[in-house]
């Protein structure tokens, strides 16, 4: 309920109080806080109660968190039955990244060793992935942008 609250702001929270109240009333005010709190949730469950009653036996296994979307979304992906956890363990990122990574490592070593970038001749027709930079000509001029200065 309270999880964001840190030490501090409960030392500060507790000297206001004593402050506010007075140390001869606070017991009395934490004590009718307490029993509020008491009574709301005695009440939601009640209510709970009364609402899985009347949704009947199919829904025994309801629960209220489930209404939270994020909730309900990460039970129906943990869920077995559709066979997700098979689909997401088969696909491995990390692995088809280390492949395209070798096979453009290897694109450049191939290059580099025949000496010639010919599709035909250092891959088997394969693209090249690997950004080069365009040198401009001698009297091409750099696009200038009013706005940048």
């Amino acid at each position: 309920m309270f999880n964001d609250i840190g030490p501090l702001e409960l030392v500060t929270i507790i000297v206001l109080a004593v402050l506010v109240f007075g140390p001869d009333k606070l017991p009395k005010v934490i004590q009718d806080v307490m029993r509020t709190v008491r009574k709301i949730r005695e009440f939601s469950e009640s209510a709970k109660a009364d609402i899985r009653s009347e949704l009947g036996p199919e829904f025994k296994d309801f629960e209220f968190e489930d209404l939270n979307p994020k909730t309900f979304i990460r039970k129906q992906l943990d869920n077995d039955e559709l066979g997700l956890k098979e689909i997401r363990n088969g696909f491995d990122l990390k692995k088809e990244m280390a492949e395209v990574t070798d096979a453009v490592h290897s694109r450049d070593t191939e290059a580099a060793g025949s000496g010639s970038s010919s599709p035909s001749a250092s891959g088997g027709g394969r693209v090249d992935m690997t950004k080069k930079p365009e040198e401009p000509g001698g009297d091409d001029r750099p696009p200038f942008d009013a706005d940048a200065t």
